[in-house]
């Protein structure tokens, strides 16, 4: 993971989500890098995936603020497409995303974002919980 850099966080709307960009500030430390912290949701659907679209919003923007992100909220056909766009942009350098709970790999995106992303752009998929 030389040449660190610029660091993105893809995040949902959960509570848990704050393992996500306490991982990210961990690898922007070490390389003093810059921390993005994305959510995109899907056009058709609730900003933020729910009906408390301000409290989840209000929870993404707390939390991105204490660990010294830039927050992201966007809207996209293509939640994969959009997530590989900001990558591009950002020149993003790795992605951290939260292990799904999902079992059909095709709405899995930790399964299917490898296809969409860059090769030179790693991935870190944080577990749901720490295995020993």
């Amino acid at each position: 993971m030389d040449g660190i850099q610029n660091i993105m966080v893809c995040v949902t709307t959960q509570k848990t989500c704050e393992r996500l960009i306490k991982r990210g500030a961990e690898i922007r430390d070490k390389h003093n890098g810059n921390l993005f912290v994305i959510h995109v949701a899907k056009e058709g659907k609730h900003f933020l995936g729910k009906e408390e679209d301000g409290e989840a919003l209000e929870y993404l923007f707390e939390e991105s603020k204490k660990y010294g992100a830039v927050l992201n909220v966007v809207r996209a056909h293509d939640v994969l497409e959009a997530l590989r766009t900001i990558a591009k942009k950002n020149e993003i350098n790795i992605i951290v995303l939260g292990e799904s709970y999902e079992n059909k790999k095709e709405k899995n995106i930790g399964s299917n974002i490898e296809k969409y992303i860059p090769e030179n752009i790693g991935l870190e998929i944080v577990p749901v919980k720490v295995r020993r």
